[in-house]
């Protein structure tokens, strides 16, 4: 690998006998980023080590695969396409996976252990299969009719689902399936996370197993509050008329409930979510022995956040810990109960940066765990018996991502110990009692390679070593291979902006170059990191631009004084501190700056449209695919935890919008929407059309039929990213490489 590496420095200047990407070979199989790995489980057992793996022959047909710790052997435990040759979605499936950013995957997306670790239980396509894993290819088909959210208990009693709207389960001792609730129907959901849960809250599950079995607790909703948005879904070949209860800025959320009904049936109890009915309920989970019920409660403004803790007997209940903050509360997924039943961990950003801190079940701080001028990224693993707590951070690089190990007993808060020791991007997934975790790590030179390993970070085996030789898919590319710079400028408030670059094939510093400048700028988003990296960008730069990144304030993985300079007038820092990376390209002997381009997707196309707006004078152009243009269209709890409301902040609402600034629009502008978009509707470029045809200002547009926001599809990506090349050459006009 160290070879490869210097190999690639020694090529920085470029090789004109190097084969270059295309966008024909990006978009084609193999990947050319190897054979990567992904749901990564270690079974409860500690034998073996799961994830899921695309097909040779269709990268996004997925397999479940095993390693085996004990033999060290890899082998496909479940074929997705003999379990289920065609797949014929549900509406409500397709939606599912469109929240999750799953829409352009196939077969098997997602899988759960027995407590034992014996069995799985494995859903794709509407049906659910448990799967003996001594004898695999004797699957068993347990339950159908497009079912939801399988869970297997954690006792291993029972199988869990949602169908149609109600709750389900089937008991494993005797086969029977039994509905849990029965109203569920129309506005009425039951066991699901609704819309914008799903959306912007994280929630993937609407129901939780009690840890005996001896209940579920789930959520019920009633959407009827939320208005009903008519909009037009145009397919190539129909266009069907969706009437979608959307939740708008401002607009009236959904009524939520908590409930408690044991897997047997029987009386469902109902738990108090307090006086005011407008809140999100954002999180529920069980104590360690089953005794309490606890969930977290955030305000409809979000600037507090409840964790209340409910007797199951009683359902008498009390707030243990009360989080506030003038801008917002964020919420996460790191509270953890310890199997000694008397204390959790709890994650806070009360001291302006996220930090993890012990208490007991009465509400009392034990102690912080960690502590210091850095964050944590997410909670891993406790590995009681040792006192180690295992957490992912950016502490030693804020474009890192690194597995650390802290005191339990908060000695030494300020002093993790650095478990992964590469520089670049580590994501680990730890076995339940912390003895060892998966490893998967990449650099900008380096496709993800995927290891296990002791606590330690010790090597114990490859899984996917992933080297890039010349039989690697990306092999016949890598002389052509450019390298990625990492930097920093000042943001105006003196607050540190990181930069990546990645300058042309050939590059010679007496030359001037266009720049494709890649944004998108917004909340819970890093930009610029060091990992293995979009593959378009490298294509971009080896034809000709230099390919710009910047994280502006209110990005992802900082401190809230970063990300809370955005609070009530999203685009503003953001949009300053981009023209700040462009005075600072400008001034650059190698960068022609009358050929700067932007582009970027979502809030990066928000993002697109504001610089252009803003600074046509300095951006020769810009591609704006699915972009909000009026935040009041957009839903409530992304919008209003930076926005507050349309009605209490009327002029943040006008001055974050696209319109008020418009007028600016000079530069050559592609516009580009999926049809049937129902996260950033596509009411936004129909009206940005308007806006734009009223004040005279051309510019060129491409719809896709059918395509929801991410505009998921071999075809359509490739036709995405073939015409933001060529507005790209059309408009800058690099020199051929």
């Amino acid at each position: 690998m160290r070879f490869i590496l210097c190999f690639l420095a020694l090529l920085a200047g470029g090789n004109a006998a190097a084969e270059k990407l295309t966008l024909d070979r990006i978009h084609a199989d193999p990947s050319l980023s190897g054979p990567g790995v992904r749901s990564l489980k270690v079974s409860p057992d500690g034998a073996r080590v799961t994830f899921l793996r695309g097909r040779d022959d269709n990268q996004f047909q997925l397999d479940l695969w095993e390693y085996n710790l004990k033999d060290k052997t890899t082998h496909r435990l479940v074929d997705s396409k003999i379990l289920v040759p065609e797949e014929n979605l549900s509406d409500a499936e397709k939606a599912r996976r469109e929240r999750a950013r799953t829409a352009s995957l196939k077969g098997i997306l997602s899988y759960s252990w027995s407590p034992d670790g014996k069995q799985l239980l494995v859903p794709i396509a509407g049906n659910l299969y448990l799967i003996d894993v001594s004898k695999p290819d004797a699957a068993r088909m347990v339950a159908t009719g497009n079912v939801l959210d399988p869970k297997i208990s954690p006792k291993g009693r029972y199988v869990s689902f949602v169908r149609d709207q109600n709750l389900f389960v089937i008991d494993l001792s005797n086969n029977e399936e039994r509905q849990l609730t029965s109203d569920g129907k129309g506005t009425i959901h039951n066991g699901e996370a609704e819309f914008v849960a799903q959306e912007e809250m994280g929630q993937t599950s609407g129901y939780y197993w009690a840890p005996d079995d001896s209940a579920i607790a789930y959520k019920r909703y009633d959407e009827a509050p939320v208005p009903v948005v008519k909009r037009f879904e145009i397919y190539a070949d129909r266009t069907d008329v969706i009437e979608q209860r959307y939740p708008a800025a401002g607009d009236p959320n959904v009524l939520v409930q908590l409930k408690i009904v044991a897997p047997t049936g029987g009386e469902i109890r109902d738990v108090d979510l307090g006086a005011e009915r407008d809140i999100y309920l954002v999180r529920a989970d069980w104590s360690a022995n089953g005794k309490a019920l606890l969930f977290q409660r955030q305000s409809r403004d979000q600037k507090k956040l409840e964790l209340v803790s409910v007797d199951a007997a009683t359902l008498a209940q009390r707030v243990l810990i009360t989080e506030t903050s003038p801008t917002w509360v964020s919420i996460f997924d790191d509270l953890r109960f310890l199997g000694n039943g008397k204390q959790f961990i709890w994650p806070s950003e009360r001291s302006g940066r996220k930090h993890l801190y012990l208490y007991d079940l009465d509400g009392k701080l034990l102690h912080p765990i960690s502590r210091g001028e850095w964050g944590i990224d997410k909670l891993l693993a406790v590995d009681e018996k040792n006192g180690r707590v295992f957490v992912q951070s950016n502490r030693d690089a804020v474009i890192d991502s690194q597995t650390y190990a802290l005191k339990l007993d908060g000695s030494g808060a300020d002093q993790p110990e650095r478990i992964t020791q590469g520089d670049g991007w580590h994501d680990s997934a730890f076995s339940r009692n912390g003895e060892v975790f998966v490893d998967t790590w990449s650099d900008p030179d380096t496709p993800p390679q995927v290891s296990v390993r002791r606590p330690d970070g010790k090597m114990i085996s490859w899984i996917e070593h992933n080297e890039l030789n010349a039989n690697h898919p990306y092999g016949k590319y890598r002389d052509a291979h450019l390298r990625t710079e990492y930097g920093t400028l000042k943001a105006n408030d003196g607050q540190t902006l990181y930069y990546s670059m990645i300058k042309p094939s050939g590059f010679n510093p007496s030359k001037k170059y266009p720049v494709y400048l890649s944004t998108y700028g917004g909340p819970h988003a890093q930009h610029v990191a060091r990992k293995w990296g979009n593959l378009f960008d490298q294509y971009m730069a080896q034809q000709g631009f230099v390919v710009w990144r910047l994280d502006n304030r209110g990005s992802f993985r900082r401190e809230r004084a970063f990300t809370d300079a955005n609070y009530l007038n999203l685009g503003k820092v953001e949009v300053e501190d981009q023209l700040t990376g462009i005075e600072w390209l400008g001034k650059q002997s190698y960068i022609d700056a009358k050929r700067i381009g932007v582009f970027g997707w979502s809030y990066g196309g928000f993002m697109t449209l504001r610089l252009l707006a803003q600074a046509s004078d300095k951006i020769a152009m810009g591609v704006s695919v699915a972009p909000v243009t009026d935040w009041s269209l957009y839903d409530t709890h992304y919008t209003e935890q930076f926005m507050g409301t349309p009605k209490a902040n009327a002029a943040g609402y006008t001055a974050a919008g696209v319109y008020a600034h418009l007028d600016g629009l000079k530069s050559p502008l592609l516009l580009m929407h999926g049809m049937a978009d129902d996260n950033v509707l596509f009411t936004n470029t129909t009206r940005m059309i308007d806006a734009l045809v009223s004040r005279n200002v051309h510019f060129e547009l491409m719809t896709y039929p059918g395509g929801k926001h991410g505009i998921a599809g071999r075809a359509p990506q490739r036709h995405v990213y073939g015409n933001i090349e060529a507005f790209f050459k059309k408009n800058l006009k690099p020199e051929q490489q």
